[in-house]
């Protein structure tokens, strides 16, 4: 199945998702598939939904994580054979093999052609059904070194969000489920569905999947105040000449501690978050059908069309026409921003 033949058209039947949940399984990236997948869209107002949801089990009952609680009543592994999707959640005890069954249904989903996506550690049952041989993959940064003994053969990318190889995606931490999964809307459907479903789930429209997992930081001894007020008070200003400077002087301090509070809190620098925040409203600014270069460079805070061109290549991976291309509305037309 090639990228992108799952975008929906009118009338077509829905794009269906099989939810593998074997023994074990984390029940947070089994409720974001079916958050994501599972729930009707009224509010985008379609004739039907975008997706239909099958949890399918190896067992007829399977215990979940922890024991929090035990799955009954859902069909078997012969569900993922009328899937077009299939989404392997993740479980903790990663060093012990996959059942025979949970393979087989991998590996026989792929050969047909449908298209295959792991959850966090899921990716070890992606790798353990032969999938990720030679393939970029990710995984949760915490299991990225025993993922490389396992499984030496996967070309192993610990530092991003997401890794989409056309038919077989791989997330990294429980969070980034929701990432890769908005990503594949964007894909099947385009920006302005990706872009309602995000709204409706208060997350982030669009993280690159190269962002960089958070790693582990020391929490500082004194916790600072939080930048919250700071930052909804600058992204509400994009496009007015903001400076590090201008940013202290509002939040009261030196621009040193200024910047001692961003490492702690975001781990990055004020300069790196206020341009990503403007690179971010640029992107949004074209999905919505704005053709005008020097328009969205200067809307965003982004100063020239040389210098947008630039900032979103290094961002996103792709030219400013590029991501119009993939992402801008389907129907090309202008959309009033």
């Amino acid at each position: 199945m090639p990228q992108g033949s799952s975008q929906r058209r009118p009338h077509s039947r829905p794009h269906k998702v099989a939810v593998i949940v074997d023994e074990g399984t984390n029940p947070f990236e089994v409720g974001v598939a079916t958050e994501l997948f599972g729930l009707p869209r009224p509010e985008l107002g379609l004739p039907g939904p975008l997706y239909e949801v099958t949890l399918c089990t190896p067992t007829p009952e399977v215990r979940m994580n922890h024991g929090f609680f035990t799955l009954t009543g859902v069909p078997g592994l012969d569900a993922v054979d009328d899937a077009d999707t299939l989404v392997v959640p993740g479980r903790p005890d990663n060093v012990v093999p996959r059942g025979a069954a949970v393979l087989d249904a991998i590996r026989r989903t792929h050969a047909r052609g449908a298209r295959v996506l792991s959850l966090c550690t899921g990716s070890f049952a992606l790798a353990e059904a032969g999938l990720l041989d030679g393939r970029r993959a990710t995984t949760h940064w915490m299991w990225a070194d025993v993922f490389r003994e396992l499984h030496p053969q996967v070309r192993m990318e610990p530092d991003v969000l997401f890794v989409d190889e056309g038919e077989v995606l791989t997330a990294a931490g429980s969070a980034a489920a929701l990432d890769l999964g908005l990503h594949l809307v964007r894909r099947d459907h385009g920006a302005e569905i990706a872009n309602a479903v995000s709204r409706r789930l208060v997350f982030a429209a669009h993280r690159d999947g190269g962002q960089r997992q958070f790693v582990e930081r020391p929490v500082p001894d004194v916790p600072d105040e939080s930048l919250g007020p700071l930052l909804a008070w600058a992204q509400e200003r994009l496009g007015e000449p903001l400076t590090v400077a201008g940013l202290a002087a509002r939040a009261a301090v030196s621009p040193a501690t200024l910047h001692r509070r961003f490492r702690a809190e975001l781990g990055t620098t004020p300069l790196a978050w206020l341009t990503g925040e403007r690179v971010a409203l640029a992107c949004r600014l074209i999905e919505r059908g704005e053709e005008r270069l020097d328009v969205v460079a200067a809307r965003s805070g982004l100063g020239t069309a040389a210098n947008l061109r630039a900032l979103v290549r290094r961002e996103t991976g792709l030219s400013p026409s590029a991501y119009r291309r993939r992402f801008g509305p389907a129907t090309g037309e202008s959309v009033t921003v």
